[in-house]
């Protein structure tokens, strides 16, 4: 089921301005309170923002649309994961798990946010759901690296450790525990603090030396090559490889089957129990 909420028209709230204000001496609108662009953009109550009622009429005969016969879950991010972020997605995978729908995982990811708010946040306790989510899911997963992939982020987002099918990366996709440049900075400092306590000299003129080969050696072992090289994934693939076809879902000129129940009434249906090519399914389908 989908939620659509139209701006400035439709509202979604547990308890009106008038109850909000009476409660808590709160005064706010009804928009604000519970307005499309809350729940679009921060809640994740609704699934669709419309503009005005035509927009809106639009949405929902797109959705009645169906594409294809093929479910797929995508799962994909951009930058640090918060708690919010975290719980999420670890709603979304257990949401795909109970409907059985295959996931893709789509990794450009710089790790959990760390610092003092994060933790009183519970980024421990949240970033652990999606982790657990992930790691017991049981539907088919796919994981593809389309940029950065550190630290715990990895995990959370179906790495190697985490039995995906299949894991590809991008030519510009960059692996590895943290940044080079944290990296170095955490060694340096430490460093810096135990010639501190030997009485040796620990001056910040001397760290960028230090740094300089931590730096040079995150650059060379994160590459996607590198990881390559070592059957850490399963390919490099250059970016015109892979492409979207009109549900969203993401192809590298693969089809898939599942061999229990190939034909349903003249469908194919998605489970990823094998993998084939295209060629190769058309042999297949040919006998």
């Amino acid at each position: 089921m989908k939620v659509l909420l139209s701006r400035s028209k439709e509202q979604f709230f547990l308890a009106g301005p008038p109850l909000v204000k009476a409660a808590t001496g709160e005064d706010i609108s009804a928009e604000d309170l519970g307005g499309a662009e809350l729940h679009c953009s921060r809640s994740g109550v609704t699934d669709h923002f419309a503009v005005d009622d035509h927009h809106g009429l639009h949405l929902a005969r797109r959705e009645l649309l169906e594409i294809s016969t093929e479910k797929v879950g995508i799962m994909g991010n951009n930058g640090v994961l918060f708690s919010e972020c975290a719980m999420k997605g670890a709603h979304f995978v257990q949401l795909c798990a109970q409907r059985k729908i295959p996931l893709i995982f789509l990794q450009n990811i710089t790790g959990f946010m760390v610092g003092r708010e994060a933790e009183a946040g519970g980024i421990a306790k949240h970033g652990a759901k999606l982790v657990t989510a992930v790691a017991c899911v049981k539907v088919p997963k796919i994981t593809l690296l389309i940029g950065g992939s550190y630290g715990a982020g990895n995990y959370g987002m179906c790495g190697r450790a985490y039995s995906p099918r299949f894991l590809y990366m991008w030519p510009n996709s960059r692996i590895s525990v943290m940044g080079g440049e944290q990296a170095a900075g955490v060694l340096a400092t430490i460093t810096q603090a135990q010639k501190a306590r030997e009485g040796k000299d620990g001056q910040r003129r001397k760290r960028m030396p230090l740094k300089k080969p931590i730096i040079d050696r995150f650059e060379q072992e994160g590459s996607p090559y590198f990881s390559s090289a070592r059957l850490w994934d399963d390919g490099t693939l250059e970016f015109s490889a892979c492409k979207l076809n009109e549900s969203g879902a993401f192809f590298h000129k693969l089809t898939i089957l599942q061999m229990s129940k190939v034909f349903v009434e003249g469908h194919i249906f998605l489970d990823l129990t094998l993998l084939y090519t295209s060629s190769a399914v058309d042999d297949l389908l040919s006998n």
